[in-house]
Formats: structure tokens, sequence, C-alpha cells
């Protein structure tokens, strides 16, 4: 369905014929909702096994499809053989309803944010009279630095502590600058990367230019300071 609201119209009318049965929901939808519909369902004698679908829907029923559950581990494990006709991995990542849908929406955090990064890419580039087509091969380039970044950075978040010897907020902030810049001048709407250089900017101010980037996810989930 498109979101809870969906569900909840066609689910909520046929709770009558539902006890005893159970209920596997793949909406994308926030953890909060997600809890709410195990609830629900508990409070009606239905069992709830939520989900998230991380791929395509072209990939569904194929090797590539990725999906996970959450919740009542009795059920994922009743219907495992069902399940597996979506293809691909099935991965169960506990009791907690609301799991599946937190990786989901942090998942999706990266790939939005990362997306509005590529359109901004692209749009600088050709107010600069640079073809998408030209900067593509670079920019594929770049992200192939990811996967590593992305390991150093969970390594770091958990350990905490955020090095700054190979990239610095100082650093991260004047390539920020010379970017926001270069767009301004195009008149490009720069909103999103200033959001991101005011939050390093402020960690620069307050003496932590010399640690790492990947400090701003601890300052992000506490505040300044």
């Amino acid at each position: 369905m498109l979101d809870y609201d969906a569900v909840d119209t066609i689910v909520g009318p046929a709770a009558g014929v539902l006890p005893g049965r159970s209920l596997v929901n793949l909406t994308a939808d926030s953890p909060e909702r997600a809890r709410a519909t195990a609830a629900w369902a508990g409070a009606h004698d239905i069992g709830y096994l939520d989900g998230a679908i991380l791929t395509p829907t072209t990939t569904i029923g194929g090797p590539d499809a990725m999906v996970l559950y959450s919740g009542t581990e009795a059920i994922h494990a009743a219907h495992r053989k069902d399940l597996q006709t979506l293809g691909g991995s099935g991965v169960y990542l506990g009791p907690d309803p609301g799991r599946a849908a937190a990786h989901d929406v942090a998942l999706l955090d990266i790939f939005w944010t990362a997306m509005s990064g590529v359109v901004h890419a692209f749009a600088l580039a050709d107010a600069e009279g640079i073809p998408a087509t030209s900067l593509a091969p670079f920019a594929q380039a770049g992200m192939r630095l990811l996967p590593d970044i992305v390991a150093g950075f969970a390594q770091r978040i958990e350990q905490g502590r955020h090095p700054g010897d190979r990239s610095s907020l100082r650093s991260a902030s004047a390539g920020m600058e010379h970017v926001v810049a270069a767009a301004r001048a195009r008149g490009l709407d720069t909103g999103v990367l200033d959001a991101a250089w005011r939050l390093v900017r402020r960690e620069v101010d307050e003496g932590h230019g010399a640690e790492g980037f990947s400090r701003l996810a601890q300052v992000l989930a506490v505040g300044p300071g």
C-alpha cells in the first residue's frame, strides 16, 4: 500500500474476521506507525509481522530482492516459505515491529539526501556549460568511494571517536563553501547544502574543526556542544 492510512482503510473493517490469522504488512511508513499497527493487531488477536522492501519492484520474485522483517518471530518462522516467494534475501531483525521500518527510513535518508545532491550537481554543472553526460562518469567514480566511507564511519560512530587525520570538519567546511559560492554565483538554490554547511561551521566554531565528519552523527543525535 502507499502508506499506513491505506492499510488502516483496508484492514480496519476486516478486523472481525482476522483474529487468529497472521497479517504481514510490507508497506513503507515510520517505525511509530508500524508499532501502532502491531498494537492494534495484538488488541484484535491478530498475529502481526511488519516488513520493508529495500529494492525496486522489478526485483520482486527474483534473486536481487531484499526484504526486511520484524515483529513476532513465530509468524516469520511459520510463513518463511511463503515469504521466500518474494525472492532474494529476507532478513528477520527481531521482535520490535518497528525495526524494519527504522532500517528503511534510515536507508531512505541516505538515498533521498544523495539524490538531492545528484540533481543539484547536475544543475550546477549545467550552469557552467557542462553536459550531464560529461559529468556522469566522474560522479560515478566518486560514488565508488562511498562503501568504504560508510563502513569507516560506522566503526567510528560505534567507537565514539572521530579522527580528522585524513579529512577534518575544517577542511570539509572549506570545500562546502566553494560549492555554495559557485552555486550562488549561478543563481541556484543552495538550501540543502546551506543546512549541512551550517552544521559543520557550528562544530568548527565550537572547537571541533580537527575532528572528522563522522562526528556529525553524534551532534545530530544530541544537539550542539
